[in-house]
């Protein structure tokens, strides 16, 4: 996308002179309005929702405890992160992209680091190795890091061999190996989700960048024989498939999704209790904080299915209009995007723009069961305080190239 706009040497971001940088900083506008107003407004809703889908199963987790019953726990600690997320995009938003882009070569093997100390001392929950533990019992997980990290560095290399972009030596293989460093350990964890949207993301932030078509459809040709292959191992029943633990993985996710009733108590019966919340919630919904499902029926109601409990209680109608609001964030996001005044501030909102469509629509996808499960969250919407604040500072990285657009 970057590469259909001229950016001349005198809006580059590169500092010619003492006096050109000078001048750079008195030209810096406000933050783009419409972008933060439907960021702050899709999180207000997103904390109502957390609250109605939440409530059941935070008073059935902290019932016998010392401090009693408390239907607002997940909530509440959502709540602070907003608070401190919110805080920290528009700090964000005040710090310049110069400085940022600084921080990519340093972001990217930080990720990779942080991964593989997720192998060696990672929580597990539900069979995969994904968090790791912070003091004061705060979890979170490096993948989301790794995220914005792939979208930074991607965008200062793409910046800086954008004469070379055409090649496979610098236009595709400097990328393909950092996406491969990233996503084995992903593999391994495993989290398949981060490692589809990582891998995702990379390509599309790759032919944003100018890499051939060819190079890229050569990659989707591969992932489709990948997919071809697994799905031969499954109906020959491959003894491979039991030796290999991603494979494993895979199979039980892809059984799940294609006959949700034959595995009813491994993986089928969260897809049926989703389509069965969906269905319930027809045109209008029951209205809000009347979900039947989240009485513990629907399992991560107010994680990964959390759209399933918001169609319920608002309907067709009301998820249509949720959807709406990502679409008009996003549509804004590459708007900006298109007027940014260097390459790579274009190129980073084109990346925080194509991970936060892609979260959206794979979310949804899960929760319709249109693609297997794969533990995706929806952004704003889903309980987790550090993925949330990541995801704010997207925002707020988006709403720094803003400010340097002269004419909004």
């Amino acid at each position: 996308m970057a590469e259909l706009y001229d950016f001349p040497e005198r809006v580059t971001g590169e500092r010619l002179s003492a006096d050109g940088a000078k001048k750079k900083k008195k030209r810096r506008g406000r933050m783009d309005v419409p972008f933060c107003m439907l960021t702050l407004l899709i999180l207000l809703v997103g904390l109502v929702m957390l609250l109605s889908a939440s409530y059941i199963r935070s008073y059935y987790e902290t019932y016998g405890s010392s401090r009693g019953p408390d239907a607002t726990y997940y909530f509440r600690r959502q709540l602070i992160f907003s608070v401190l997320g919110v805080a920290a995009m528009l700090f964000i938003s005040r710090i310049r992209l110069s400085f940022i882009r600084k921080l990519s070569f340093p972001a990217i093997i930080g990720s990779f680091l942080l991964l593989l100390a997720v192998l060696m001392k990672g929580l597990s929950t539900n069979g995969a190795v994904r968090w790791l533990e912070l003091p004061g019992n705060v979890t979170f997980q490096p993948s989301e890091i790794a995220k914005t990290a792939v979208v930074i560095a991607f965008a200062d290399w793409m910046c800086k061999l954008s004469d070379k972009m055409k090649t496979f030596k610098y236009g595709v293989l400097p990328f393909l190996i950092a996406l491969l460093c990233i996503a084995v350990p992903l593999l391994l964890q495993p989290h398949l989700s981060a490692t589809i949207i990582i891998l995702l993301l990379g390509f599309m932030m790759m032919f944003a960048g100018g890499t051939r078509l060819r190079y890229l459809g050569a990659a989707v040709l591969a992932a489709v024989l990948g997919y071809a292959l697994l799905m031969y191992l499954i109906k020959i029943e491959s003894p491979i498939i039991e030796k290999v633990s991603f494979f494993r993985y895979a199979v039980e996710r892809i059984t799940a999704w294609k006959d949700p009733e034959s595995v009813l108590l491994s993986g089928g019966w969260q897809i049926i209790q989703s389509l069965y919340a969906i269905g319930s919630g027809g045109l209008l919904g029951l209205g809000l904080g009347q979900s039947r499902q989240k009485y513990l029926y629907l399992p991560f109601e107010h994680n990964d299915y959390i759209f399933s409990i918001v169609c319920e209680e608002l309907g067709f109608v009301g998820g249509v209009l949720i959807l709406l609001l990502f679409a008009l964030l996003i549509i804004r996001g590459f708007w900006l995007a298109m007027h940014c005044r260097d390459k790579f501030s274009s190129l980073v909102v084109t990346g925080m723009m194509i991970l936060l469509s892609l979260q959206v629509f794979l979310n949804v996808a899960v929760g319709t069961n249109l693609l297997p499960a794969t533990g995706i969250s929806l952004p704003f919407f889903s309980y987790g305080g550090t993925a949330l604040d990541i995801q704010l500072a997207e925002m707020g990285i988006v709403l720094s190239a803003s400010r340097d657009i002269a004419d909004k």
